[in-house]
């Protein structure tokens, strides 16, 4: 198949997908389809949201829309590394034999990722970032393609260990989840108080992501697009020369390369999905909200002001 007729079938599943996933999910369009973003371009995804607006149910959801294998791990200050690498025993014959944690599965879902100490959350990075994991010097390639969508609760803060920016960055996404609006709500409660019990089908499997990954990859790039990503993030940087004035008004801390980079990826996606054979620069504006809002550090002046980050990044536009 051709890319340009792989990317056709592409916008015809991502259809069938966002309705698949609807059956079961009422709302939270731009929260889906960021998701799938991110899952289209092999990146992982943070998502931001009070309690009870059903991140367990949206990710578990999409997961076996994408034939994938999930797994959630409930993040707690007791739990240990091994907890999620899985470790070593002595089996029968006294040879030591490596039995796998939860992290060996296709999405992993890392509940209230910021309830664990750093060690524990440093034990996911190598997996992140390196898609395999280090159990006493053996190391365990982890089976593709990999996702992590963590979550964070953004009230209570007690008795949290913040994600360090290094971490922050591993992320591709940063998806604010919002209260649903009074009709999703009507029916959210019509549905899940009923004996109502919709069923989802595998439209994707493994294979057909890997594929999907490696397409979106092929797709080529003006160097204008390129240049205008690079800028943009450049902008965002207080002490470069290029940082547009409400930066250097109200930002303590920018952006890196790796925004650079993960601009280009989504906007590739984002084309792909909308029937586009190369992205523009409306592609990269359209990303850049939830690719930035984690890697930017708004200052004491810009919390004093009420100034939220989203408006800063859509003033660089």
């Amino acid at each position: 198949m051709s890319d340009v007729a792989a990317i056709d079938r592409l916008v015809e599943k991502h259809k069938l997908l966002k309705s698949e996933i609807g059956k079961i999910i009422i709302g939270q369009e731009q929260v889906i389809n960021e998701i799938l973003l991110a899952v289209f371009s092999g990146g992982h995804a943070l998502l931001v949201g009070v309690p009870g607006l059903a991140k367990t149910l949206m990710v578990n959801t999409i997961a076996e829309t994408l034939g994938l294998d999930f797994k959630r791990i409930q993040f707690t200050p007791d739990l240990m590394p091994s907890d999620i690498l899985g470790s070593e025993i002595l089996d029968e014959n006294r040879k030591f034999k490596f039995i796998k944690g939860p992290v060996f599965s296709n999405i992993i879902l890392a509940d209230e990722i910021n309830r664990t100490p750093p060690k524990t959350q440093a034990a996911l990075l190598e997996a992140m970032q390196e898609r395999v994991v280090t159990v006493a010097g053996e190391r365990h390639p982890l089976s593709k393609p990999y996702f992590v969508l963590a979550t964070q609760n953004p009230i209570e803060q007690e008795g949290t260990y913040p994600l360090p920016e290094a971490q922050l960055d591993r992320f591709m996404f940063a998806i604010n989840l919002e209260y649903p609006t009074y009709e999703e709500e009507v029916n959210v409660v019509k549905a899940t108080t009923s004996n109502h019990n919709p069923t989802v089908s595998a439209l994707f499997d493994a294979q057909e992501i890997i594929e999907l990954q490696q397409l979106i990859r092929k797709i080529p790039v003006a160097d204008n697009v390129i240049e205008y990503a690079v800028s943009l993030v450049g902008k965002t940087r207080p002490k470069s020369n290029d940082a547009a004035q409400i930066v250097k008004d109200y930002i303590e801390w920018g952006a890196g390369p790796r925004a650079s980079q993960n601009l280009i990826l989504a906007a590739k996606t984002h084309a792909a999905v909308n029937g586009k054979y190369s992205p523009d620069i409306e592609d990269v504006q359209a990303v850049a909200t939830g690719i930035l809002r984690h890697r930017l550090i708004k200052n004491y002046k810009a919390e004093a002001q009420g100034l939220s980050i989203e408006q800063i990044i859509q003033s660089l536009f």
